[in-house]
Parts: C-alpha cells; sequence; structure tokens
C-alpha cells in the first residue's frame, strides 16, 4: 500500500469520527428537552459507517476507507414522565422526554475523539515517514 493512500484512509476515517462527534454532541444537547407528544420528541440519532469498497484493489489485499452510509434515528422507547402541571403535559398529563442515554452519549464521545486522534496520528506518522524518504534522496 503506498504511503499517499494512508492519508485517504486516515481522513476518511477522520471526517467519519468528525460526524460521529458531531451527533453525539446533538444528542447531548437535546437530552433533557421535553415535547408534548411522542411524535415531536427529538429521538437520539447514530450514524451508519460503511467501508468504500469501490476504491478498493482485492488483488493487492489493499486497505479501504470508511464512509457515512446515513444516520439513523434510535428506535428505543422514549421516556414519558407523568407531569400533569408542566405547561406542556398532553391531556393525559404526560411529557416526552427524549431516548438519549447520557452515559452511553459520553463514551461514543471518548470513542470518536480517540479514535480521530489515533488517524491524526497516523496520518502525522505518514507524513514524517514521507520526509525521512525524501530526505534519503538528498544525501547527507
Amino acid at each position: 500500500m503506498s504511503l499517499f493512500r494512508v492519508f485517504d484512509i486516515a481522513g476518511s476515517a477522520m471526517s467519519a469520527q468528525s460526524v460521529r462527534l458531531n451527533t453525539t454532541a446533538s444528542n447531548l444537547a437535546n437530552a433533557n428537552s421535553v415535547s408534548s407528544s411522542a411524535g415531536e420528541t427529538y429521538r437520539a440519532r447514530y450514524p451508519i459507517f460503511q467501508a468504500q469498497l469501490d476504491q478498493a484493489n482485492f488483488a493487492q489485499n489493499e486497505a479501504v476507507g470508511v464512509n457515512v452510509a446515513g444516520i439513523v434515528e434510535s428506535d428505543a422507547p422514549l421516556v414519558n414522565e407523568y407531569n400533569p402541571n408542566h405547561p406542556l403535559a398532553d391531556e393525559n398529563g404526560y411529557v416526552y422526554r427524549p431516548n438519549v442515554n447520557i452515559m452511553e452519549e459520553m463514551a461514543n464521545m471518548i470513542s470518536a475523539s480517540r479514535s480521530y486522534q489515533t488517524n491524526v496520528q497516523i496520518a502525522d506518522s505518514a507524513r514524517k515517514m514521507l520526509s525521512k524518504t525524501l530526505a534519503l534522496g538528498q544525501g547527507s
């Protein structure tokens, strides 16, 4: 595999992890929102990743990057809370809260951040290797 291909793969991974961080931030920002109906309530969102198989050269066992195939909403049940005094309570006295698990989102944020950081280090290492290779051609 070419060192130049490393930049493509690390770049696609950083882009994917950036989307993951943004969706996690959105989930955390909406975790405490309240709605008067289940249809209007925010639902946790998660990115779906897929390998860039269309760019792969399987004959050379080449590594592939990653694409964000889409963002899906969680099908976990919403939290309905009986609070008849709340201004957004429905006719039965319930308010609806998102299905966002704050602990899970924090773990996702840490994981995405570390994955992003690892890919930055990979790209930096590849850059240093290319610089050393070029320096070999210049002599001492």
